[in-house]
């Protein structure tokens, strides 16, 4: 409490009067009660009081007042309020008072003033009015009190003023702060990061005028070896800053200090320059196991498996050393300089290599070691040893000891310096036009049968030891006789005086022998491969609870692990965002996320989730990838990887022309090889279009949407059918349109629209053709025409792939295969390819003698006179017509322009197949 000092101007002084409250405590206060007089005057001023780093003050005023009406005898003299003023100085008057110098603050009123009564029952009524001061800009004020004629008491006088105290918010502490006199304005406040702690983003509070923090902004986390403030113990560790728990050791390594950013490795085990403190220690791998050879002419394969042991790693490489040794065992010098190796000697990541350009009559040992990331870190070393044999010899000259009909007799000398014993010998035989076949013989000599009359054939022969294979022979030519009547083609000729009973015994058993064994190694690679083809597709429908499918196929994801940066688009249930995927121990991805959109019902959460239990039954390189799904929390989520450049259609309408031939084709192989992977596992995809096949960065094409999908039945050639549902009309094969059966056949079919929309650059299938117009005119023949600067080959493929029966279209296999010809040989993809019906068929066209002819089987006579005036006499001058010729000799019916133009193009075909018949791809 501060002083007062009373001054007197007019009428009588402020009186300082000590009285006791109802609990008998004594109370200091200033009273004055001149009533009675008129032009009262009389002034209390405080002592000087310091301002301290307040802007702005409050006073607070605790008094009683009396009632004027309680006063008996009391004139107009009376009053009820008196003033408040107060005066900035930057140090003490003194004693001298100048009432001029005090600026008016308020003038007080009571909102209780007592009465004559209720001091005789000792009730005082107290009042508290608060005033704000400011703002002040000097050191100090003094403050005063003006009484004009009142009966007051002044009990208390409360000076102070307000600041935002000192605070932690976040990790970082904010001192006092005083706000601004302005109270609509707020004080910024930048704040300091506690100890083991330090800025993710500048720490920031917010100061008002109340004196409360407002606005956090920013945050400081733990530092690195930290958690909360407190140290990591011992055997735990935190290698990053972030409000995170220290984690426990990764495996064989342990921290043994308190703070531990990183922990140590054990003893044996090593950590890699690259990885993350967060990856166990690992070691060296064990040595390659198994390591065999194959030596087949002067071309060696050594293969191996892999080490029992990798030391805990996935970044296994494998170095090959090779040692050319003399007669003794100690004499051996380094020869990978005159070797070559394929694909090299070093940083191997396949279990195999294939060594050429030996020498003759020379020994080789080779060594395999086992790497891996931490392997320079070890002296362990692991190499495993190999030592081919000599190469086989070769066989001397190979004669013919006679021949019939169907039957060649051949022998030949066996070789004279063999190390090894000789296992048997392998004859290659073939007629000069054809591809050619092989017999195996333990003797040197053999009975080859089988054969065609009069007929030349080729023959060659290598023998076969522990070693592996020795070259062919030279070629030698021999003929079969004329035909016999009395011989049966498939007659086995047994003559003593061609080859010994043991010989002829031999070739038999041996034939029999290989006939079984064939047998046994096919049954052997069903067995072991069969897992592959036997993979097939689950329909989430078929579960009677959909979410145990979600459960099963798919991934959950911790949505702290999720940071969603933009919104790229709207999907059928919600928005679709870009973000990034935090994965423990792997670097940050970049991922495309669909969310399920707030308000949905039951239904559409299983509905939306059940294109993830889909995507998650898939893994391969051109099938989109699911990273897994948020389904505990809101928003439900499906991650994805990410497509930058988005879907194919609007990929391609942007970068018209900008790519080879060859790139696009690039493009079609990748989804062909997609829809391959879905067709073997009995997936039908049923919305396969441009707008569904997603296009990353370096071009990669890769099939997604998954929304109209349905699994196809046991039977290969069995077909999904469905009930309502929209159908994307100008994809769609014929009999999924009208039958609403959907099959590998008709994805193959809206692959060719796909190729279709590929090669124009994500033009519009169809143009502005209505949906209707579209099933008529496929109804009547009509086929796309090639887009501008497509190679023959390609629309050839896309015609194939539209054949009415859906059991002519070719296989995804076969489309996979054809398309890797083309890309392995650029330059056919100029040439006019036929595309045969199936694997190893020729297609049966008929032909037509005369453009008469052609017209009446088309049913288009009537305009023989129009083709025959403009100078179509021929049928290879038809086929090269395009719409617009057609239109010029005058067909105007648009029906009749579309059954002539289609027919065209099958005329096309049945001409390149006559023109280059017997060449198939």
């Amino acid at each position: 409490m501060f002083c007062m000092e009373c001054y007197h101007l007019s009428g009588l002084l402020w009186d300082a009067i000590t009285e006791m409250d109802e609990h008998n405590r004594p109370i200091h206060t200033f009273q004055v009660c001149n009533v009675m007089e008129p032009n009262q005057n009389n002034w209390l001023r405080s002592n000087w009081i310091s301002r301290q780093a307040a802007q702005k003050v409050y006073v607070e005023l605790r008094f009683t007042l009396r009632d004027c009406n309680s006063i008996p005898w009391v004139s107009g003299t009376c009053k009820e309020t008196f003033n408040l003023f107060y005066h900035e100085t930057d140090e003490a008057h003194g004693v001298k008072f100048r009432p001029a110098q005090y600026t008016k603050i308020d003038t007080i009123a009571a909102d209780e003033s007592f009465t004559q009564m209720d001091l005789g029952d000792r009730i005082l009524k107290l009042n508290t009015e608060v005033r704000e001061v400011g703002p002040i800009n000097r050191k100090g004020f003094y403050l005063a009190f003006q009484d004009i004629g009142a009966c007051i008491a002044l009990v208390s006088v409360r000076v102070y003023y307000k600041k935002c105290p000192f605070t932690l918010r976040n990790l970082a502490s904010f001192p006092d702060t005083v706000p601004r006199v302005d109270s609509s304005s707020l004080v910024e406040v930048r704040g300091a990061c506690v100890d083991h702690a330090e800025e993710r983003d500048t720490p920031k509070l917010f100061c008002g005028a109340d004196g409360d923090w407002l606005v956090p902004l920013g945050r400081c986390v733990c530092s690195v070896g930290y958690e909360e403030i407190d140290a990591c113990r011992p055997g735990f560790y935190k290698a990053y800053a972030g409000n995170i728990k220290c984690s426990k050791c990764p495996p064989h390594s342990f921290s043994y200090g308190d703070a531990s950013a990183i922990c140590r490795c054990e003893k044996g085990f090593f950590r890699a320059e690259k990885d993350p403190p967060t990856m166990a220690c690992t070691r060296p791998p064990s040595p390659p196991r198994n390591l065999i050879f194959n030596l087949n002419d002067t071309c060696l394969l050594l293969e191996w498996s892999p080490p029992s042991d990798t030391g805990g790693r996935r970044d296994l490489t494998y170095n090959v050393q090779c040692k050319r040794c003399g007669p003794e065992p100690d004499h051996c010098q380094l020869c990978e300089d005159e070797l070559r190796f394929l694909p090299g000697p070093l940083g191997l990541t396949n279990a195999t290599v294939t060594v050429m350009d030996f020498s003759a009559h020379a020994n080789y040992t080779f060594e395999i070691e086992s790497l891996n990331g931490v392997s320079d870190m070890s002296s362990r070393r692991n190499p495993a040893t190999s030592q081919p044999q000599q190469s086989p010899s070769l066989v001397g000259t190979l004669k013919k000891d006679w021949a019939s009909p169907n039957s060649i007799a051949l022998s030949w000398q066996q070789p004279e310096q063999t190390t090894l014993p000789i296992i048997d010998y392998e004859v290659k035989y073939y007629e000069k036009v054809l591809k050619y076949s092989v017999y195996d013989s333990k003797a040197p000599s053999v009975i080859v049968s089988g054969l065609k009359p009069a007929t030349w054939y080729v023959f060659s022969v290598r023998t076969r030891t522990a070693a592996g294979y020795s070259s062919y022979s030279p070629k030698y030519e021999y003929e079969t006789t004329g035909d016999c009547k009395y011989l049966r083609p498939s007659t086995v000729l047994i003559s003593s005086n061609m080859a010994s009973d043991q010989g002829q015994v031999l070739v038999i058993v041996t034939a029999a022998v290989g006939g079984f064994t064939l047998l046994v190694i096919l049954t052997l690679f069903l067995l072991i491969t069969g897992s592959e083809y036997f993979t097939t597709y689950v329909d989430p429908d078929t579960y009677e609870d959909p979410t145990q499918a979600v459960h099963e196929f798919t991934k959950e994801i911790d949505p702290s692990r999720i940071r969603i940066e933009r919104v790229i688009g709207a999907g059928e249930f919600g928005e679709v965002c870009s973000g990034r995927l935090r994965t423990p121990g792997k670097k940050e991805i970049a991922v495309a996320i669909k969310t399920l959109k707030g308000g949905y019902v039951e239904r559409q959460r299983r509905d939306f989730l059940r294109e993830a239990s889909i995507m998650g039954q898939f893994d391969h390189p051109n099938i989109i990838r699911l990273e897994g799904v948020v389904t505990k929390s809101r928003p439900v989520m499906i991650v994805v990887e990410y497509m930058e450049n988005g879907s194919l259609d609007s990929f391609l309408r942007q970068h018209d022309g900008h790519f080879t031939v060859i790139q696009l084709v690039g493009m079609l192989r990748g989804i062909a090889s997609g829809m391959k992977y879905l067709s073997d596992m009995g997936y039908v995809h049923r919305d396969l279009a441009a707008r569904n096949i997603l296009v990353n960065s370096n071009l990669v094409c890769k099939v997604s949407d998954f929304g109209l999908s349905r699994v196809l039945e046991d039977d290969p050639e069995a077909a999904y059918t469905t009930t309502g549902g929209k159908i994307p009309i100008r994809w769609t094969a014929p009999e999924a349109i009208s039958y609403r059966k959907f099959s590998s056949a008709s994805d193959a079919w809206s692959y060719g629209i796909v190729m279709w929309e590929v090669m124009s650059y994500g033009e519009r299938p169809y143009w502005e053709m209505s949906n209707q117009d579209v099933i008529l005119s496929i109804e009547e023949g009509y086929r796309l025409p090639a887009p501008m600067g497509c190679p023959v080959a390609l629309h050839q493929l896309m015609l194939h792939c539209w054949q009415k029966e859906r059991n002519h279209r070719p296989k995804f296999t076969d489309i996979v295969s054809f398309l890797d010809k083309l890309i392995r040989n650029p330059s056919t993809v100029l040439k006019n390819f036929f595309l045969p019906e199936s694997p190893g068929e020729e297609m049966d066209y008929p032909m037509f003698i005369s453009v008469g002819d052609w017209l009446d089987s088309i049913k288009m006579s009537q305009y023989k006179s129009n083709f025959m005036a403009a100078g179509y006499n021929t049928l290879d001058s038809v086929a090269r017509m395009s719409i617009e010729d057609v239109r010029r000799i005058g067909v105007e019916l648009i029906g009749h322009q579309r059954r002539i133009i289609s027919s065209i193009q099958t005329l096309h075909l049945q001409l390149l197949h006559e023109h280059e018949k017997g060449f198939h791809v």
